[in-house]
């Protein structure tokens, strides 16, 4: 894309609060060693000719270069200059392709940490505020803190490699995916609305919308009537099925569902992309309970794909998948985050994500499970029929949502973790 052009901004982050005017020596010394704990971080590629190799350096030769680039009296001046300096220094093709940042107050101090995304995924940025916030009280009370070894994302992706390197265009897998690909007219899916968007035209900025999506006590009915079939992650899938046929009158819910690959107890701690995609194809139902039906069958069917990189299948199907835009498809995205170490101090903490915004023709939807309840943050092309439709998916799953049978609400009264 970069060829063609394109200067396109993906990274992602978290943000938190510390309480107070931080010690920056001791906020420093724990964001080392945070990053001393992740070999993906200090792991980075160099040409040689034309050959790219890995490289990553021991841990006594990475130290953090600490700037203080000045006051900010104005909020929106210094959401543009983080935004900018983010945008530099955690990019793809750049290294090190990460940035962390500090605003200090008197009463408290905002921690900014921005990856590009080859580093992170959902959950790993999910348990940094709580490790960070570990190892910075050790810091400012002078306890020593000895943390377990983290299984390296590094030795994820060797084996990860070795595995996708080891199967060839008759597998099983492949044919699967070419089959898929076949039924979309050789073509990865889009969201199934109309989002305004002309054939050919040029890429288009986006736009964010986030919002609480229902209470927890909706949440939890809602996961207790989806149980039987495999939760709420079904649940959130089976109602997009319902919800963009009643919209785009597509007959069936073709979609790229991504599964955590983090099969293993090693990785559980681990930063890194721990991502595999499975595809599915949802006929259209006659009711939730069908689409829940229809849904869990196709997962069942098709998880296993996940287990080999999309990179490598495309390779093998020998199509052209050159990237026009940076999401190859359309997700929608379930994660339960109520499990995280910490995440019930999230509200007190203002912990929240970071996503950036730019360009692209796809539609990105994140639903995530906290303690207070569903929380939804979706990313589509900022044309007038894009906004009027992903606002009628919002409001319509909302309502799906809350409308659950009242059995299922007397089923809820422990939560339940999926």
């Amino acid at each position: 894309m970069r060829e063609d052009g394109l200067f396109v901004p993906t990274w992602i982050g978290t943000a938190f609060d510390l309480p107070g005017a931080a010690d920056l020596d001791a906020l420093e010394k724990a964001l080392r060693g945070w990053t001393l704990r992740h070999e993906t971080l200090r792991s980075g590629f160099r040409w040689a000719g034309d050959d790219m190799h890995r490289f990553t350096l021991d841990e006594d030769d990475v130290s953090l270069h600490r700037e203080v680039v000045g006051d900010f009296a104005d909020a929106d001046t210094l959401v543009r200059y983080l935004q900018d300096r983010f945008d530099v220094a955690a990019d793809a093709l750049g290294w090190p392709n990460f940035i962390y940042a500090a605003v200090v107050r008197d009463d408290s101090t905002s921690v900014y940490l921005a990856f590009d995304h080859t580093n992170v995924d959902a959950y790993s940025l999910q348990r940094i505020p709580d490790e960070i916030h570990e190892l910075y009280r050790a810091g400012v009370t002078g306890r020593s803190l000895a943390g377990a070894p983290v299984g390296s994302y590094v030795d994820f992706c060797e084996q990860e490699r070795a595995n996708a390197d080891g199967i060839d265009d008759t597998h099983a897998i492949v044919a699967r995916w070419r089959e898929f690909i076949a039924r979309g007219d050789g073509t990865l899916p889009a969201f199934p609305v109309d989002l305004g968007l002309r054939p050919g035209g040029p890429l288009p900025a986006q736009k964010l919308m986030r919002e609480p999506l229902v209470d927890a006590d909706a949440a939890a009915a809602f996961e207790a009537h989806c149980r039987p079939y495999g939760g709420s992650m079904v649940g959130v899938l089976a109602a997009t099925s319902l919800i963009v046929h009643q919209i785009g009158g597509e007959p069936a819910y073709r979609t790229v569902v991504p599964f955590h690959t983090r099969v293993k107890s090693a990785w559980s701690d681990s930063v890194g992309w721990y991502v595999g995609g499975a595809p599915i194809e949802v006929p259209a139902a006659r009711d939730f309970d069908g689409a829940l039906t229809a849904v869990r069958a196709e997962l069942q069917a098709n998880r296993s794909l996940a287990r080999i990189p999309l990179a490598r299948v495309l390779r093998l199907l020998g199509a052209d998948f050159r990237p026009t835009s940076p999401d190859l498809y359309s997700i929608v995205s379930y994660v339960d985050a109520r499990v995280v170490p910490g995440s019930a101090h999230w509200p007190e903490q203002k912990v929240y994500g970071l996503l950036r915004v730019s360009y692209g023709d796809q539609v990105c939807v994140w639903i995530t499970r906290l303690h207070e309840g569903l929380w939804l943050a979706c990313r589509y092309p900022d044309t007038d029929i894009a906004y009027k439709n992903l606002r009628r998916y919002i409001e319509a799953l909302r309502d799906l949502v809350v409308s659950v049978p009242a059995h299922s609400r007397l089923l809820a009264t422990e939560p339940t973790f999926s």
